[in-house]
């Protein structure tokens, strides 16, 4: 792996392997690979942390796991649940742990692509979800990407249960297109970071 591969973090899913959420999430983190990226996956129980805490400097394996991913990615795939109309709790408590970022040379997830991805049972669950997604992209100082995936799981045999395949032509063009969107916009971020660093030089 060369130093100047995109590397991309994929998290999400439930506490349940093989989920809707976790399976969308690998179509899209499939694609980026195809793209040209080191992929990293972070799903269902790597994602079940103590609540996040400022006020202590205690962090279990798996937190610490979580943040130096983060620190070293250079761009994210998020895919939540949607849970009560919203993101779920897991998803939102790993969010929460980029605030242990806000010091770095990059605070938070500052110019990060982000493509964000909703599952849920019905369209406005998983519209909802979505939206909350990327506003806490917007939050932590990241890109969404132009495209969102919202996927109503109530959609018969949207997933392929023993491969995780995405059945849906229309949803896996989605799933793939945010999966591209988010190699490309890291890969011309960093491009211009270094046309920058020349120009000081």
């Amino acid at each position: 792996m060369g130093a100047d591969r995109i590397r991309i973090l994929a998290i999400g899913g439930t506490t349940r392997r093989g989920s809707n959420s976790e399976s969308a999430l690998r179509v899209a983190a499939d694609e980026a690979e195809r793209a040209g990226a080191v992929v990293e996956l972070l799903t269902g129980r790597a994602l079940m942390l103590p609540i996040y805490d400022p006020e202590s400097a205690s962090r279990t394996q798996e937190a610490v796991a979580l943040v130096e991913a983060l620190r070293g990615a250079d761009g994210l795939l998020v895919s939540s649940p949607g849970y009560h109309g919203t993101v779920s709790g897991m998803m939102k408590n790993a969010l929460d742990y980029v605030e242990d970022l806000r010091r770095d040379a990059r605070p938070y997830l500052a110019d990060l692509p982000i493509g964000c991805i909703a599952v849920a049972y019905g369209w406005q669950a998983s519209v909802s979800t979505l939206h909350t997604l990327r506003t806490c992209a917007h939050a932590l100082r990241g890109w969404p990407t132009p495209l969102g995936v919202a996927l109503n799981a109530t959609m018969p045999g949207l997933f392929d249960q023993a491969t995780g395949a995405c059945s849906d032509e229309a949803s896996r063009i989605q799933l793939e297109t945010v999966g591209r969107q988010v190699v490309e916009f890291a890969s011309a971020r960093k491009r211009s970071s270094a046309a920058d660093a020349l120009a000081i030089g």
